[in-house]
């Protein structure tokens, strides 16, 4: 079970990198968009301020998957906690985020698991 536990906590840690690279992205396409000339006064601090909203709020969403994958790794019964409500919330990210939430939730939950964090 501790192999799947070390399995788990890089794929988390690659899903929040994965997402915070895709925020990345849509940060440098928004503001790039914003620099085009001719586009007006309004234009470029809307997609300014579009783009550091998406940024902020993606960096909220993926940042503790990457600190949860970490300290899974490292054993912290918090960490599964954490790694366990993340699983939830991506049971809606269809189809990586659900083949991962329940793969993190049945590992997660087993009695073997569980022991292996108590120690």
């Amino acid at each position: 079970m501790e192999s799947h536990v070390k399995i788990i906590g890089v794929l988390w840690i690659v899903f929040g990198a994965l997402g915070l690279f895709a925020a990345l992205t849509v940060f440098g396409v928004l503001f790039g968009i914003s620099f085009i000339p001719d586009m007006g006064v309004e234009a470029p601090v809307i997609l300014r301020a579009v783009a550091i909203g998406v940024i902020l709020f993606m960096t909220i969403l993926f940042i503790p998957q990457i600190i949860g994958g970490v300290w899974l790794i490292k054993k912290q019964e918090w960490a599964r906690i954490l790694v366990i409500a993340i699983a939830f919330l991506s049971l809606i990210n269809f189809p990586f985020g659900t083949a991962l939430g329940i793969y993190s939730l049945v590992v997660l939950f087993k009695e073997e698991t569980v022991q292996l964090f108590k120690t």
